[in-house]
């Protein structure tokens, strides 16, 4: 185990430090050795989960490889960790610091230490260089809390210390998406000598009001003189008071010299839901919609009584804006995944990695709640050994439990006073679902829209046009398809369940907003995916199984009797088609009850049980895919976001979920390939990091030997395959897979070589251009280069390859024909050839079409791509291109008209007529003199 170890009363620089640090090392865990600054205290109570802490007393010292040092030197700032320094199994300790010190570190005899101390701002600054040139990727409470290590250690780039080195460090972590709310909330702003006067007569007339659970202060000043920075002033006031928005009024009377008075006002807004730009604009003030200015020009007939009462219609129009906080009915996750007091400490362990929890809620037999037990508990647990023993010795008794009712200010405190990561929501004693940590963090900070400050200049030059995608499918769909979802969304409520639309629909939804024409709709109207999910708040639920898709889909079907119901799987997925409805046109709508999965070995099919929203997108692919629309109330239209999908779009870039994805389904890796391509994005470097490395493991070879897996992943395979091949982008994204050697997913010796790209190409030219008569079947584009592909391999691979991706019965027959048929070509060739004047004559026309006359074209293609002599290829394609079609020039009814006898030998006479014409027996003259020779050759063969 690699360890780091941040030093005792922890600061942000240690920390993250730390975090940036644990990025460059997967697998490795953070220890906080002991204590940490209060504002660090308070920022972990909410952010604890999304860093890879442990307990040091719950490392085990002999499992540890590595140690590495943040933020300091000496060995007494690293507490009771210190001891680990003498460990001589170590492999290695590293030093990163940037505080110059000549003491060295004591450790163990013949380890050796590591260091990096350079003369930045931080040492925060020091690991953000080196996730930089590794071309790491953050997410968006990483970067949070280096920024904040930053800001911290320069006093924000203040101080004389600070580098360039910082600030650049500081802006590239901007660029990862750095939480500006949560650095505003953490760290301490500086205060001038001209501001100091005026704090403490604002702190005296400070007059506050809470409504809904949000905090509103306000306060008027006069002064005679200007004084600059009232900014800092309005923030450092927010955070005295700990208000969620705050107006800052500064009245600046009459002085000599001027012809009228002002009153400047300041707000500050800590909650989305309060625009102070929409409150000020009006009066002629601007800003942002957090953080806004006014200044108002007093005229001569106006008192300070105006003053007062601009400042009341200032808060009357935010009060305005407040709305009811969400209640925990509204965030918490639902059902919940219990487990009973009497299940071991491995097997909850299980649990929390196969679903990706924090924590489990125990319940007796009756569902009644005993109590919780986190992932620290249990990793304490297997520290000692304990890993049979039953949770009810480890987990906490009595815990703090919520309401459905309970609104987020108040979960908010108990979160943070208590230091807990879930609190159980009860209703009558009966556990109806959990709120999470980041269930609260979504709803405090939600993503952002196109109609946040980032909106593209496209967006923002057309105010009309709808500025998220629940706008553009509420304006932009044909009304039919609107109706349907309002139709699905209000058989979902009734029932009291949630309902989303989820994947492709809101993907592309969002991208329609930024494409060159906004309202195009692209694939919104030929497949969608819809979600049940929960309990609706205020109903009682209808009975909850894994059929609930099915239950809906079965209600829907009654009012739009014209549809065909399909339903799917072990799992009860249903589907509903409408064909070429005049209002709908060709639609596919997937319905299909929230649901988990796990994968209990790589390239399985995965094990799946019904689940929450939350869970039914974690089990995504990218992050692009794992995107929803509530569509049903409280919130119809709301965002779930859960996993930075909508940063990657704006980003353009297709990230992989979950970073083991690729070896659980190495078949992703041709999703991820198609979607880059399609969508002009390109694939994050972790993502083709993950890549690399699924395909250098040789995953695939393991998964060809184990009983039941090849049949799970090849079917899949073939899938991708024909979804590749049918795409009009598919040569960009076979040259894509073939850069990345990821067509050893079909066989470990298949690679993309010149030549056979060459064939390919060749391959599908024939296809696009071969006419095809009606009584032959048309050519399947995917198929055919699939065989072009197995036929780079030897035959005995080819076959085997064909018969795992279940290819159609005539093609398993072709490529297992193809080594003969090439054979027997070859052969005929040889013993028809002749030399004449050193060089080879080509084959004559009567030889090849007695020869290929038996096989069909698809065949034929194959043979012109795979014979290696040049001549012959040119046989072959014009006789693909003209002696295939070459006719005999009298017909059946001639041979009548000559007194002949109709019967089987009317297809030898004319076959050989045929042959006779190819081989030039009957002339070159015109059609007339050509019939006329072939009637006399008709005489001549009858005679003999």
């Amino acid at each position: 185990m690699d360890v780091i170890l941040c030093h005792t009363t922890a600061d942000f620089d240690t920390l993250g430090s730390a975090v940036g640090l644990a990025k460059l090392l997967p697998g490795s865990r953070i220890v906080l050795t002991g204590g940490m600054h209060p504002s660090v205290k308070a920022f972990l109570s909410l952010h604890r989960d999304a860093y890879p802490l442990i307990e040091r007393r719950s490392v085990v010292p002999s499992q540890i490889k590595t140690l590495h040092l943040v933020d300091a030197q000496a060995r007494s700032r690293f507490g009771k960790a210190a001891e680990w320094f003498d460990l001589n199994h170590l492999t290695g300790i590293y030093l990163y610091d940037h505080h110059p010190s000549a003491a060295p570190l004591k450790v163990a005899p013949g380890l050796s230490v590591v260091r990096q101390v350079e003369a930045v701002g931080a040492t925060t600054t020091l690991i953000v260089e080196r996730l930089q040139r590794a071309q790491v990727t953050l997410k968006s409470w990483e970067a949070t809390v280096m920024a904040l290590g930053i800001h911290a250690d320069t006093g924000s780039l203040t101080f004389e210390y600070t580098t360039p080195r910082d600030a650049f460090a500081l802006a590239w972590l901007m660029e990862q998406e750095a939480s500006m709310t949560a650095i505003g909330e953490y760290v301490e702003g500086s205060f001038s000598p001209q501001l100091q006067p005026l704090l403490s007569p604002a702190l005296d007339r400070l007059a506050q009001e809470t409504l809904h659970g949000l905090q509103l202060a306000w306060v008027l000043l006069s002064t005679p003189e200007f004084v600059p920075g009232l900014s800092t002033l309005a923030a450092q006031l927010i955070d005295l008071t700990d208000s969620d928005v705050l107006i800052l009024a500064v009245h600046y009377p009459q002085t000599a010299g001027e012809a009228y008075n002002r009153v400047v006002f300041i707000g500050r807004s800590r909650c989305g839901e309060v625009n102070l730009l929409t409150v000020f604009k009006p009066l002629g003030g601007g800003g942002h919609p957090r953080a806004a200015t006014l200044t108002y020009h007093l005229q001569p007939e106006e008192t300070k009584e105006s003053v007062a009462a601009l400042m009341a219609d200032i808060l009357k129009a935010i009060r305005q804006q407040i709305p009811f906080p969400p209640v925990a009915r509204e965030l918490m996750s639902s059902p919940v995944r219990t487990i009973l007091p009497r299940t071991t400490i491995a097997e909850a362990q299980r649990i929390l990695l196969r679903y990706g929890h924090s924590g489990l809620s125990v319940v007796d037999d009756r569902g009644t709640l005993l109590g919780i037990i986190s992932r620290r508990d249990i990793d304490l647990a297997l520290h000692h050994g304990f890993a049979h023993a039953p949770v009810k010795g480890y987990m906490t008794l009595e815990p703090k439990t919520i309401t459905p009712h309970t609104p987020l200010p108040e979960i908010q405190h108990l979160m943070v006073t208590y230091d807990i990561g879930r609190l159980p929501v009860l209703e009558q004693g009966r556990l109806l679902g959990i709120v999470t940590r980041t269930d609260l963090l979504r709803r405090l900070h939600p993503p952002k829209f196109a109609d946040d400050q980032d909106m593209s200049p496209a967006i923002a030059a057309c105010p009309a046009l709808p500025t998220s995608p629940w706008g553009l499918l509420a304006t932009q769909l044909v009304p039919a398809l609107w109706h349907f979802l309002e139709t699905a969304a209000a058989a979902a409520a009734q029932r009291g369940w949630h309902l989303y639309l989820v994947g492709g629909a809101v993907r592309d939804a969002y991208l329609a907003l930024n494409r060159a024409n906004p309202l195009e709709k692209e694939l919104l109207l030929q497949d969608m995916d819809l979600v049940v999910d929960g309990c609706h708040p205020g109903q009682t639920c209808a009975p909850w199984t894994e059929a609930a898709g099915v239950d809906l889909a079965q209600a829907l079907l009654e009012q739009y009797p014209g549809t065909r119901l399909e339903v799917h799987g072990r799992f009860q997925t249903a589907a509903l088609l409408w064909h070429q409805d005049p209002h709908l046109g060709s639609l596919w709508v997937d319905i299909a009850t929230a649901r988990t999965e796990f994968y209990p070995y790589p390239a399985a099919n995965p094990e799946v049980e019904a689940s929450s929203i939350r869970q039914d997108l974690y089990r995504r692919d990218f992050t692009i895919n794992a995107l929803a629309l509530r569509l049903t109330p409280p919130q119809p239209g709301e965002l779930l976001d859960f996993f930075g999908g909508l940063m990657d779009l704006q980003a353009g870039v297709v990230r992989v979920l979950h970073s083991n994805s690729f070896i659980e389904d190495p078949t992703r890796i041709y999703r991820a390939v198609r979607f880059a391509v399609r969508l002009g994005f390109s694939l994050e470097p972790q993502t083709l990091a993950s890549i690399q490395y699924a395909i250098e493991s040789g995953i695939y070879d393991r998964t060809q030997a184990e009983n039941g897996v090849a049949p799970a992943l090849q079917t899949r395979l073939r899938a991708e395959l024909q979804y590749l091949f049918e795409a009009p982008y598919w040569k960009t994204a076979l040259q894509l897979l073939g850069e990345l050697k990821a067509l050893r997913c079909i066989h470990r010796h298949l690679e993309l070589t010149p030549g056979l790209w060459r064939q390919v190409r060749l391959a599908d030219y024939c296809i696009r251009h071969l006419k095809i008569p009606p009584t032959e079947a048309p050519l399947s584009h995917w198929l055919l280069l699939v065989e072009v592909l197995l036929l780079h391999l030897t035959p005995p691979e080819t076959h085997a390859v064909a018969l795992k991706l279940q290819l159609p019965l005539e093609s398993l027959q072709r490529l297992a024909d193809f080594p003969r048929v090439q054979e027997h070509l070859k052969n005929l060739i040889q013993e028809t050839k002749t030399i004449v004047s050193g060089s080879a004559q080509p084959l004559k026309p009567r030889t090849l079409v007695q020869c290929l006359r038996p096989y069909k074209v698809p065949t034929l293609i194959l043979l012109a791509l795979k014979i290696d002599d040049r001549q012959v290829r040119r046989s072959l394609w014009q006789y693909l291109n003209h002696w295939r079609w070459v006719k005999p020039p009298i017909t059946g009814t001639d041979l009548k008209d000559l007194g002949y006898k109709p019967g089987k030998q009317f297809k030898v006479i004319l076959d050989q007529v045929l042959i006779a014409y190819l081989d030039g027996e009957l002339g070159d003259g015109a059609p007339s003199e050509i019939r006329d020779n072939a009637i006399e050759f008709v005489r001549n063969l009858m005679a003999s």
